[in-house]
């Protein structure tokens, strides 16, 4: 199979942006995430993909929640934020509003059209991301919004390269 048609497939779907934030032994965590869809109607589930290299997936391998803040046309520095950065390195909550769920997971005010979500199921296929399905427990929306595209933020350097992915979580 070319690469360059599939990637030339992706292009072109453009999916939008979102930050996933959980936590789990009180150790927050957070990460741009372009990897993201409702996986069911009803009942409401969605998945979610994380990167084998991030912190936010060593910290979700140990959580129960986690919470999808979608990215509008005007968050770009919430994207830059959430990644360019390792949260080895620095704690990305940091100067932000932050409240959280019922569930303890931290839910960035300033991002309100987002979906609390329970961890159903973890399937681990050997790529360089884990899929985590969940059940939809909760949702806000701050009205309709443009979302902020994969193409938007194409230019910021990630904080983790995928072949940077943790042997042993």
């Amino acid at each position: 199979m070319p690469d360059d048609a599939f990637d030339q497939i992706m292009e072109s779907v453009n999916p939008p942006l979102v930050v996933v934030t959980t936590v789990a032994e009180d150790e927050r965590a957070g990460c741009l995430v372009g990897f993201h869809a409702q996986s069911s109607i009803g009942p409401e589930r969605y998945s979610v993909w994380l990167s084998k290299a991030n912190h936010t997936y060593r910290v979700a391998l140990r959580a129960s929640h986690l919470a999808v803040h979608f990215l509008t046309a005007d968050d770009l520095p919430m994207a830059e934020r959430f990644g360019t950065q390792s949260g080895e390195d620095v704690d990305k909550f940091a100067g932000l509003d932050v409240s959280s769920s019922e569930y303890g997971v931290p839910l960035i005010d300033a991002l309100p059209n987002r979906i609390v979500l329970e961890r159903a199921a973890l399937v681990d296929d050997g790529g360089d991301h884990v899929c985590l399905m969940t059940r939809v427990l909760d949702a806000g929306a701050a009205g309709s919004f443009t979302p902020l595209r994969v193409s938007d933020a194409a230019h910021l350097d990630p904080g983790h390269e995928a072949d940077e992915r943790a042997i042993e979580p």
